[in-house]
């Protein structure tokens, strides 16, 4: 075993603020890296150190595995973080790591690369008699193999990317006649995101539920399962609401699913913190849809039904203990759901609204967690991810949680860009999300933007009208405050 005394984190914004949050509760010191950008973001101040690293382009900063590892040198830190995104996937950099004597707070790179290739973790698992979606079980090799499968599987079918996610090199095919226009412009897309065109299809399952398992290993052969997450409000195939546990599930359908997790990290030799994503039919038939060999964004609600620090539990795996707790210590207590709250316009697909945050006022309150990368008076940058914050609560139960989280979201104030937060109250009131009949098409199915507007609530409306009428003269609204420069957009950007 070896302890560390000096971790490194190689990332930026609220998960860089969570993982330094956790070494200074064990007494660990902690090294920030920061692009010019990034030089007075929260991150760079509560760690105990920092180092610049670059401009404001990943590829010039964050995603250099050299510069990460000579920051190491530089402050003598023992170990990385890699936070999620970035490098934290990345094969490479953990064997770098290692060849540099360096602790990498994640898996082995064998692993990161086998269950990093869609194609590779599906052929896996199908050795391991792990159900997966019907379709090719390796790379695409011709459109005449493509047309012979969708012929056996039927449309409609999914189009996917062998080496990534997010919902890059994707493509729904209803048709035959689709076809060719979809396989060229997915693979386009899946090269210049990853640099690698390999495709694979499967059959587009029918109201589709997504729901993971969170899985923690250690190198003494212990695995556990920290119990299940819902992700199935998503826009553009990237999760915008999650809770925790599903409502889909009954206790018997969660035991076996938990069991095939575990069972899907054991073979490939899993070591730390994972998680196992799946795809659920409207007949309550699971698939294996891939394994994230990180921390996810999501794992707030996690903690919160089970009191765990993930964290904690990834830097005593990566010292070489055994896990601090064992499945039977694994308790679920209530429910948490999670909202992550980005810089975009929901009136407008979801593009992204960056800016000055001129006011962010975050909600409290018993139960209610905020994990946020930026600080009022700092801007959202155009070069990384939009995310502002995540917005967790938690609640005896799943209906306690959802009337939490609507006064959170009616608490939390932010001006100077559009958010998700009007998209986040309407999801929690409409009757689909409601009573958990609800699937990964919400946006398309129940969702528009005259539809936001008739949710409003009559008091915003009500204080836009007293804005805007009496004694306007003396309320002096400074067009900074509105995502378009028009004042009187300022009610609504209260929380937007």
């Amino acid at each position: 075993m070896s302890e560390i005394k000096k971790i490194l984190v190689a990332n930026r914004g609220e998960i860089a603020v969570r993982v330094i949050h956790t070494c200074k509760e064990l007494g660990i010191k902690s090294v920030a890296v920061y692009s010019r950008p990034d030089s007075f973001a929260p991150h760079v101040q509560l760690a105990d150190e920092s180092v610049f690293i670059g401009e404001a382009a990943s590829s010039e900063s964050y995603l250099v595995m050299e510069k990460i590892i000579d920051a190491c040198k530089q402050t003598g830190a023992d170990a990385v973080h890699p936070g999620y995104g970035f490098l934290s996937e990345n094969a490479a950099f953990a064997e770098l790591c290692k060849k540099e004597g360096i602790i990498f707070i994640g898996p082995g790179s064998k692993a990161i690369q086998l269950m990093g290739d869609k194609t590779s973790a599906r052929e896996l698992m199908a050795e391991h008699n792990i159900p997966t979606p019907p379709g090719l079980k390796s790379t695409l090799e011709s459109i005449e193999e493509a047309r012979e499968v969708a012929d056996d599987i039927g449309f409609p079918i999914l189009i996917k990317a062998s080496a990534g996610g997010g919902g890059k090199g994707m493509r729904i095919v209803h048709s035959p006649e689709e076809f060719e226009a979809s396989i060229k412009a997915a693979k386009n897309e899946a090269r210049n995101a990853f640099g690698d065109d390999r495709v694979y299809i499967e059959k587009y399952l029918e109201e589709p539920r997504h729901i993971e398992f969170q899985i923690m290993a250690d190198t003494h052969g212990n695995t556990v399962h920290v119990f299940d997450r819902e992700c199935s409000v998503q826009r553009r195939h990237q999760k915008v609401i999650e809770e925790a546990p599903s409502s889909l599930l009954t206790e018997e359908l969660r035991a076996k699913m938990a069991e095939t997790a575990i069972k899907a990290a054991e073979a490939c030799d899993y070591v730390g913190a994972g998680t196992i994503e799946f795809l659920v039919d409207k007949h309550l038939n699971y698939y294996f849809l891939e394994m994230n060999t990180r921390l996810q964004v999501e794992h707030p609600v996690t903690e919160m039904i089970s009191g765990l620090d993930l964290v904690a539990a990834q830097i005593a795996v990566a010292e070489g203990k055994e896990l601090p707790f064992t499945q039977q210590d694994v308790k679920r207590n209530g429910w948490a759901i999670e909202c992550r709250i980005y810089a975009e316009d929901p009136e407008n697909n979801f593009l992204p609204s960056t800016g000055t945050l001129v006011k962010h006022r975050i909600p409290t309150g018993t139960g209610v967690r905020v994990d946020a990368g930026i600080e009022e008076g700092q801007a959202v940058s155009i070069n990384y991810d939009p995310m502002i914050s995540k917005l967790t609560v938690h609640g005896t139960d799943r209906e306690d949680a959802r009337k939490k989280m609507l006064r959170a979201l009616d608490e939390y104030e932010i001006v100077g860009c559009r958010t998700t937060i009007p998209f986040c109250i309407y999801t929690l009131r409409h009757d689909a999300f409601i009573t958990g009949k609800y699937d990964t098409h919400f946006v398309k199915d129940h969702y528009s933007v005259s539809a936001l507007f008739e949710k409003h609530d009559h008091d915003v409306v009500a204080l836009a009208a007293s804005l805007l009428s009496s004694e306007a003269e003396e309320v002096q609204l400074d067009p900074v405050l509105s995502g378009n420069g028009e004042s009187s957009d300022w009610w609504r950007n209260r929380r937007t």
